[in-house]
């Protein structure tokens, strides 16, 4: 493969992670099935460190973040690859390699359907 092939690296979030379906939170109780899905979702994101990482990939001018770019959180280089992973398995980030680096996308819907969960926009 040479540096210029373009390889991905987002897993593919099982169905049951969509939570677009869910209705707004004190609008009717949740499933099991999408409770879970949106625990997995606040799960990833109750971590300072992924927060910091998540919120540095969603506020990167272009919405696309190359890990170079947002890596300084404190931690240490594999750290950082292991919470990038964790938010990419809970379907809030997706991630593209290009050469030697990987960028990072918020995964499309992901913050709207928390939005629509949280505040019923």
């Amino acid at each position: 493969m040479s540096n210029l092939d373009v390889v991905s690296e987002q897993p593919t979030p099982p169905e049951d992670r969509d939570i677009a379906c869910c209705p707004p939170l004190g609008s009717a109780a949740l499933s099991q099935q999408d409770a879970e899905s949106v625990a997995v979702m606040f799960k990833a994101l109750a971590d300072p460190i992924r927060l910091r990482l998540f919120s540095r990939v969603a506020a990167h001018p272009g919405g696309e973040a190359c890990v170079c770019d947002i890596q300084d959180v404190g931690v240490s280089q594999p750290t950082v690859s292991h919470h990038l992973r964790k938010l990419r398995e809970a379907g809030l980030l997706t991630s593209e390699r290009r050469a030697s680096w990987v960028y990072y996308r918020v995964a499309p819907g992901a913050l709207a359907a928390m939005s629509r969960l949280l505040i019923g926009c």
